[in-house]
């Protein structure tokens, strides 16, 4: 064979109409190509389990912070040391790690006296507008008293698209809240 000469079998010509014949048997990018079609949607996936879960775990760090609090009030501690609103309000956040960064000055704390348990209520008070009542009360009762101890906190989003939107709040963010109610022992002061 000379050089310059069609080194295909002879009688097998090469077509322009067999090209996208043969781009279709090449696989070789298409590992890529799937995965930039998958990507968006499984990174999102992702980012909205782990937010979610980052948010139920707050939640519950924040109702267990309210149930170890109040029972500073239901076993008279409270009333010994003469808390605050804002005394009290210290003693939940303390029980919070760093995940509530801005606890003091975002927290809203309600507690209030009950006539019974059946009383008791678990609204959150958001207003109207879709905005949190930062009202605040604070009245830790008499022994004996039934009370009810709520705290509320404003947790910031950030995977509120594709569908997943935890928000409960005008501004989308989500009201984390821990309740409990207690009957006060009787303790002698």
């Amino acid at each position: 064979m000379q050089t310059g000469e069609n080194t295909q079998k002879p009688g097998h010509r090469w077509f322009a109409w067999q090209l996208p014949r043969r781009i279709r048997r090449d696989e070789s990018g298409s590992t890529a190509v799937e995965f930039g079609i998958v990507a968006l949607p499984f990174f999102a996936l992702v980012l909205a389990i782990m937010e979610t879960a980052l948010v139920f775990f707050a939640g519950q760090m924040l109702e267990t912070a309210v149930i170890d609090a109040g029972r500073l009030i239901r076993t008279g501690q409270a009333h010994q040391q003469g808390f605050s609103q804002t005394k009290f309000r210290d003693q939940i956040c303390d029980r919070l790690v760093a995940m509530f960064g801005n606890c003091k000055s975002n927290l809203v704390i309600k507690v209030k006296v009950l006539t019974t348990f059946g009383s008791a209520s678990g609204t959150k008070p958001i207003r109207p507008d879709g905005t949190l009542d930062t009202n605040s009360e604070y009245n830790q009762g008499k022994a004996g008293e039934i009370i009810q101890v709520s705290a509320f906190y404003e947790w910031p989003l950030f995977v509120n698209k594709f569908g997943l939107n935890l928000a409960d709040l005008g501004n989308g963010n989500r009201l984390l809240s821990g309740v409990t109610a207690f009957r006060n022992e009787p303790f002698p002061w």
